[in-house]
């Protein structure tokens, strides 16, 4: 503050006697070699005290903003690094979780896959098993119609031609007489 003061001053009185000077000689005190001397001492201190503000008040601030500005930009570019290193990280993980989580999948796909046909070879065979039962038995109950099959039918055969046979004739036929031809018949189609 004192030192703007100072400056102040000294442009005024500067400006005045020069304004002085110039309203007496009528002429330019540039160029009159009396004024030389004053005009060299006045440029000095003029330069000088400008040399001093520019040098201690104007330049320092502006080299501490220069200071300030390049700290701020190399510590952003750090911080910028240090956030672009930390994403690419993240990033390579959420890869890997969803690398990981693909692969989850696929080995719950596979396993539920592997039961659900086990369940079904299982149940398939259960059920051919029941299937075979059931066969087995309906095969026994078949061979067990076909062995007393001829015995039914011959004894049908029998009743029923000695039915037709009062029937037609009137007269009462012996039932072992028809079994005998029964029997004949039934051995000659089987030996066709």
């Amino acid at each position: 503050m004192f030192k703007k003061i100072i400056f102040i001053i000294l442009v005024v009185y500067f400006l005045l006697i020069n304004f002085i000077q110039a309203a007496e000689s009528g002429g330019m005190p540039q160029l009159d070699p009396e004024f030389w001397f004053s005009q060299i001492f006045w440029l000095v201190i003029t330069f000088g005290i400008l040399y001093l503000v520019l040098s201690k008040l104007i330049l320092p601030k502006i080299s501490d903003n220069l200071e300030t500005r390049k700290s701020q930009v190399m510590d952003n570019l750090e911080l910028a690094e240090k956030q672009r290193n930390d994403s690419e990280t993240k990033l390579k993980e959420f890869d890997n979780i969803i690398l990981k989580s693909k692969i989850d999948a696929k080995n719950l796909f596979n396993e539920s896959r592997k039961k659900l046909l086990n369940d079904i070879n299982n149940k398939r065979q259960k059920l051919e098993k029941e299937i075979d039962e059931e066969l087995k038995i309906v095969e026994t109950d078949i061979e067990e119609l076909k062995k007393k099959s001829p015995d039914k039918i011959n004894k049908i055969a029998v009743e029923t031609s000695s039915d037709l046979i009062n029937q037609l004739i009137g007269g009462n036929v012996n039932n072992s007489s028809i079994t005998a031809i029964v029997s004949d018949i039934a051995n000659k189609n089987k030996n066709l």
